[in-house]
């Protein structure tokens, strides 16, 4: 693919690998052959004169000489020294950020699609921009940022304002529409401009008018990565099961994958209730599997998620459409054997069992297992026992259905007053029509009312009423209708109780006194009132006139917030809108039920990113910087040593055995980049932390920077120094030397040997310690539901690990050092597991712990990224970020209070726990 280059400018000079942060300073490298003249000039000849006495001198022989004039290679000597240090002053950098194109100094503006799809690499990304703002700000070049997901004006600012707001960008979690683009491109307004594009990855409608706008303003490049992308599709409803489907940007080998179910526990806490095992056949881009869950379990699921991605896409909201209610059935009379279609309840049985967990029983029997809806066929009177619970239960949300027949059309219910758990009053006597001693034909449906929930239904021509109980006319009767005939007599009433309501239909459920029964309307009817599950998803015409509030929302990382005071959206657009600003993938309410837009619909495919040929496109990464000038300037130093141990010995005042000797000692100073690696015999007598090798150079570095800060902030807050980190191999490491050991854990870590797993297991045996870090809490915390969790079982499994219990509040590493009860890194809220407590350990008198975990446990295992939030440079600056603002700080703090406790608590052991014996050292000793 062919690759375009910016225009040169001013700022910073590259020389092929090399570039300058300030190249005006090399201007005084053309000194240097003035200073040579100067160096060599040599005085005026002296006039000759002869001196009779000088006779006398003949002969001798001076044993104290001095050149006339500096050797030339001394010369040479100090103009190399110099020119090291004009060189380092210029600011050399290897592999500088932009070697590898040619730089303007005009405007830049930074594209970013910042979709849900961004989110997957979106440290990555951050990573780069403030690389490419950095180099922008050496080049003095205004910079503008402009997200496709909301594009704004562009306002061109200095580089370095953008890098201060790059720890609050985050993506979005819908993505660009060709309309985004198309106004992105109007926003332009003909400047000109160099456009560095971070793209997702994903084909995009608009976008190639947009890229011809960007290169008629100037040069483009596109940075996007090659990582595989993995969405999720809407889950469905299948058979009583519910149905996963999962796909992949691009096809490959095979592959297998975890979808996780999240809903709540019945004490409302947040946890993963069930996993899926998906897998993507060779040379396959979707991978679909069923999920069996019990009606309970099934009601209490809020989200789908594969496990790993951390983007809205991999995502899967659940509403009521995925539900099955509980509905309990209770009937006036007893069926009769062979009259099955004469049952009260055989046509609701019918209609309802497909979508909905339908019960039996008494209603006493029922009432406490709180089904979502009771539905009493032809039951007249109940007694007050009976009636006071279900009135408790409608009160709190539960819906009261009831159908008449001859039992309510014969009794007194709600005749003279209004009974509470009727909607209306009723008449006596009821109304028979199409009969001989009838009022007339058969009765038709009218259609129904705007404000009904029936509304848009079609009525089919051969539903007919030829009985029904008659409501009692008065001043509510007209609200409370929700269906009637064509002659306006109340067919179906209803009534709000508390939060729950009561529906009477005036018909019977079997098709006596009505073919509504026998008809798909009835089926609708249900539907709508949300008796069964809701598997047929509502139309947009059906949600006409309608608002729904939006109660959470998801965020670019597919994570659910709370909606706040978003505006309402309207019911059409709902289902059919695209997502965006106003329209956000999350959870909505209407009146009587609650749906759900995930990122991706149910048709939705995934699709690469086609760029038209002679794009330049780059990945997210890049070469690291590596700056040059203290080697150079320490280059310039052992050449003015040289210098001062030469003209020394040009003087006579140093004898070449001893200039050897001083030379040869100053070439023999340590290398900076070995510095770590130390005799064993050195590390026995200093405390050093060491990480395992997972063999990803990018964790592998990181893990060596957060001990390093670790280690700082040991040296600074306590009375340990610890030596500069190591990283362990533990096929070949001896690992005696290391008090602390911390693991990583990836999914593609390789398990090691059984002479490996035999050193582990002797380490954790005299008092080592392990910190196993998941760094995964973001996502599914410390468990074998995410990958990285069941990469860990399989690591741990060969280890001689007690059993482990969260920390308790009275745990040793609580109160090593500092007072904690929380251990955060760079995430937080997740447990850490450590040993177990012995049986029988208790609370010794006067002492607010009690007497356990005497000594050290063996491992901690937790999944909070520690050693992100540890993590720091050469200078002491994070790597990572934590956070925002105070807060994120905070939990640094708190984070790095966590490891100097872990280090004091395998350092000291069990001192701590040693002050539950005080009490009775006191009492022994009679104080």
């Amino acid at each position: 693919m062919a690759v375009r280059r910016a225009g040169r400018g001013r700022g910073a000079m590259n020389l092929a690998a090399i570039g300058f942060t300030a190249p005006w300073l090399l201007v005084a490298l053309v000194l240097l052959p003035v200073l040579w003249v100067l160096l060599r000039a040599v005085p005026p000849a002296p006039i000759r004169r002869r001196f009779p006495g000088v006779a006398l001198l003949l002969g001798l022989r001076d044993e104290d000489s001095a050149a006339d004039r500096t050797p030339w290679w001394l010369l040479l000597l100090r103009m190399l020294a110099l020119a090291a240090v004009i060189v380092a002053m210029a600011g050399p950098v290897l592999n500088p950020r932009g070697a590898d194109e040619v730089r303007s100094t005009g405007k830049l503006l930074v594209l970013m699609d910042a979709s849900w799809a961004s989110a997957r690499d979106w440290e990555a990304e951050r990573d780069l921009l403030d690389g490419l703002l950095a180099e922008a700000g050496r080049d003095g070049r205004p910079v503008a940022l402009m997200r496709l997901s909301d594009p704004q004006p562009p306002e061109f600012q200095a580089a370095d304002a953008w890098r201060s707001r790059l720890a609050g960008l985050e993506p979005s979690a819908w993505a660009p529409r060709a309309e985004m683009m198309r106004r992105a491109a109007d926003l332009l307004d003909g400047q000109a401009f160099d456009t560095l594009w971070l793209s997702d990855g994903l084909a995009r409608d608009g976008r190639g008018a947009l890229l011809e706008a960007l290169e008629t303003a100037g040069a483009v490049r596109v940075h996007q990565t090659g990582q595989p992308l993995l969405a999720l599709a809407p889950p469905a409803s299948v058979d009583g099961a519910l149905e996963l489907s999962a796909q992949r940007l691009a096809a490959g080998p095979a592959r297998d994958i975890t979808v996780l179910a999240h809903g709540r526990d019945p004490a409302g806490t947040p946890r993963v209730l069930a996993t899926l095992p998906l897998r993507f056949a060779q040379g396959e881009r979707h991978a679909t599997g069923a999920l069996n869950l019990p009606g309970e379990l099934r009601a209490r699921l809020s989200r789908f998620e594969i496990a790993g991605q951390g983007h809205a896409g991999a995502v899967a909201l659940t509403d009521d459409s995925l539900r099955r209610r509980e509905v309990a059935l209770i009937a006036g009379r007893e069926d009769r054997e062979g009259l099955e279609l004469l049952s009260p309840l055989h046509f609701l049985e019918r209609a309802l069992e497909p979508n909905a967990a339908l019960m039996g029983g008494a209603l006493m029997e029922v009432l406490p297992a709180r089904p979502d809806v009771i539905v009493l066929a032809d039951v007249a009177t109940l007694s007050e026992g009976e009636t006071a619970a279900l009135l408790e239960w409608t009160d709190a949300g539960g819906m009261l259905l009831r159908f008449a027949g001859p039992r309510l059309a014969a009794s007194d219910i709600s005749r003279g007053r209004e009974d509470p758990l009727m909607p209306v009053r009723l008449r006596a006597g009821g109304r028979s029509v199409g009969g001989a001693m009838s009022w007339g034909a058969p009765k038709v449906l009218a259609p129904f009312a705007e404000d009904s929930p029936f509304v848009g239904l079609a009525i089919p021509d051969d539903v007919t009423v030829s009985a029904q109980v008659m409501a009692q006319p008065d001043p509510t009767l007209a609200s409370r209708v929700i269906a009637q005939l064509g002659d306006g007599t109340p067919l179906v009433t209803r009534k709000r109780i508390g939060q729950g309501q009561v529906v009477l239909f005036h018909v019977t459920a079997n098709a006596e006194w009505s073919s509504l029964p026998l008809s798909g309307l009835f089926v609708q009817m249900l539907e709508r009132l949300a008796i069964s599950s809701g598997a047929a998803a509502p139309v947009a015409e059906d949600m006409a006139g309608t608002t729904w509030q939006a109660l959470q929302v998801l965020d670019g990382f597919g994570t659910l917030r709370d909606a706040g005071t978003l505006p309402g959206v309207a019911g059409e657009a709902l289902l059919t809108a695209p997502l965006g600003p106003d329209l956000r993938p999350g959870i909505y309410e209407g009146e009587d039920r609650r749906i759900a837009r995930s990122v991706l619909g149910a048709e939705d495919t995934l699709a690469a990113a086609q760029w038209p040929e002679g794009t330049d496109i780059q990945g997210l990464e890049r070469t690291a910087e590596t700056p040059l000038a203290g080697w150079i300037l320490a280059a310039a130093l052992l050449l003015l040593g040289g210098d001062v141990i030469a003209s020394l010995a040009l003087s006579g005042r140093l004898m070449p055995l001893r200039a050897a000797a001083l030379l040869a000692g100053l070439l023999m100073l340590p290398d900076p980049s070995v510095a770590q690696e130390r005799a064993p015999e050195l590390l026995a007598d200093e405390v050093t932390l060491a990480h395992v090798l997972t063999g990803e150079k990018a964790l592998d570095d990181l893990a060596h920077a957060g001990l390093r800060g670790l280690g700082e902030t040991l040296f600074y807050r306590t009375t340990v120094e610890p030596s500069p980190p190591r990283g362990v191999d533990l096929e070949a490491d001896e690992l005696a030397f290391f008090p602390l050991l911390y693991w990583p854990v990836t999914p593609a870590q390789p398990i090691p040997s059984d002479a490996a797993y035999a050193k582990l297991n002797a380490y954790l045996r005299s008092g080592g310690l392990i910190l196993f870090d998941t760094r995964d809490a973001d996502i599914a915390g410390f468990s074998a539901s995410s990958e990285n969790g069941a990469r860990l079982q399989r690591l741990a499994a060969p280890l001689d690990i007690p059993p482990l219990e969260p920390v308790p509040s009275d745990h040793v590493l609580t109160r090593a050092f500092y007072l904690l009860q929380d251990f955060p890194g760079r995430y937080a809220g997740r447990p850490v597991w450590v040993e177990a407590a012995p049986e029988g350990a208790r609370q010794a008198p006067g002492m607010p712990f009690r007497d356990l975990n005497d000594g050290v446990t063996p491992v901690v295992i937790g999944g909070n990224d520690w050693v992100a939030a540890w993590a720091v440079d050469e200078v002491g600056a994070p790597l990572r970020p934590v956070g925002r603002g105070y807060a994120g700080e905070r939990q640094r703090e708190m984070a790095l209070r966590f490891g100097v406790n872990l280090v004091m608590h395998v350092l000291t052991g069990n001192y701590k726990s040693d002050q539950v014996h005080v009490p009775a050292l006191l009492d022994r000793l009679g104080q």
